[in-house]
């Protein structure tokens, strides 16, 4: 009998350890493909996050509006908008904003264009450099965006002008 008590305590400990070593194993193999699953493109922590919207239904009549490229213009996910140099719309941090814009220079100089926007929040900046003109004018360009913290992001543009 005693045997018996030695033999079943043996082959208990044993099965515990194995479990150990293999939910330990597993725990691991998780974690790694955790950290390696590719996620949803997150902006870092106190990154500035830019996202794309429709076209705002406030804007009627003349307006700028730009995209990430070419690609994101034409399939219409737009980055930011503005109409005719009073106010301009983006999605930035989760929240669609309308600010005033503070100057427009639409191709003054050079073929170029400038706009500049700020709030308590964020300092944007426009420039674009025109790269063909029909009815509406195409440009390409950066987009500049400052947050009072320091933080900041330049995005490539792509969109147009018109009326």
């Amino acid at each position: 009998m005693k045997y018996i008590i030695v033999f079943a305590s043996a082959l208990m400990l044993v099965a515990c350890k194995k479990e150990q070593q293999s939910s330990t194993g597993t725990r691991s193999a998780d974690s790694v493909q955790t950290a390696q699953k590719p996620s949803a493109p997150e902006a870092p922590a106190g990154a500035i996050s830019v996202e794309t919207f429709a076209f705002p239904s406030e804007i009627k009549e003349c307006s700028c509006y730009f995209a990430k490229n070419k690609a994101d213009f034409e399939a219409e996910k737009y980055i930011y908008a503005d109409d005719a140099g009073k106010t301009a719309y983006l999605k930035l941090d989760g929240k669609r904003l309308a600010l005033n814009l503070i100057s427009s220079s639409d191709m003054e100089a050079d073929e170029e264009l400038t706009k500049e926007i700020e709030n308590e929040t964020y300092k944007i900046s426009v420039k674009g450099k025109k790269i063909k003109g029909e009815e509406a004018l195409l440009f390409e360009g950066t987009l500049k965006i400052e947050k009072t913290d320091g933080t900041s992001v330049t995005i490539p543009i792509y969109g147009e002008c018109g009326c």
